[in-house]
């Protein structure tokens, strides 16, 4: 069972993986009110639109590593001009020091205009998704649960994919459009799943042995 559990995680990661291969081959921009389709909400595409950014605090997830080392994603809400719902806009990555001192978040940019790959938001694992308000207003998270954020901010809604914004939009911070930064890619859970099989069979020949050898008396 184990095993096939990693197959499954194996080929979930690849289907994701093409998928957003296919989308930043094409860059085809949909509109910004793709990212509030729900029946696409695993769904990568490239979109774009004009808006601009909410009047509301940074929303800051936790945990998010780059190039190896412990940092944070900063979003802010990007208010369509014909949208549904307004979309969390990915500005990039920030370092955390060890002594886990939140860095200062500067003003939104001014963007009246986004453009990036729509994605559903990070997996949240096994994390509840507390949010933590910081000094500066902005908002520490654990998982981007929509609609907890939504009414934390004072928002009727938010859509239920996220703007990873194009690294070639000016300002933000560093980013780039790496979907797997902060899990393991499909090869290691194929890896994973031929352990867990080798182990099965490992189990299941010790056992035949040790039966044969109890009936020879």
């Amino acid at each position: 069972m184990l095993g096939s559990w990693q197959l499954g995680r194996q080929h979930a990661k690849q289907a994701m993986l093409d998928s957003a291969a296919q989308a930043l081959s094409t860059r085809a921009p949909q509109s910004l009110d793709a990212a509030a389709d729900t029946q696409r909400g695993r769904a990568h595409e490239w979109a774009a639109g004009s808006g601009r950014f909410a009047d509301t605090p940074a929303v800051l997830l936790d945990n998010q590593q780059r190039g190896g080392r412990p940092g944070l994603r900063v979003y802010r809400a990007f208010l369509p001009e014909d949208g549904r719902a307004p979309v969390l806009v990915d500005l990039g990555w920030l370092p955390v020091p060890p002594d886990r001192t939140i860095p200062t978040i500067d003003p939104a940019p001014e963007w009246s205009r986004v453009e990036g790959l729509l994605a559903p938001p990070p997996a949240a694992g096994l994390v509840a998704p507390a949010i933590q308000p910081q000094a500066d207003g902005s908002l520490l998270v654990m998982a981007l649960e929509p609609d907890a954020i939504a009414e934390a901010l004072g928002l009727p809604t938010l859509a239920a994919r996220v703007l990873r914004a194009d690294p070639m939009l000016d300002g933000g911070y560093p980013r780039d459009l790496e979907l797997l930064a902060n899990t393991l890619p499909p090869e290691r859970h194929l890896g994973y799943a031929v352990q867990w099989f080798g182990l099965a069979l490992a189990v299941l020949v010790t056992a035949l042995v040790l039966t044969f050898r109890r009936k020879r008396p």
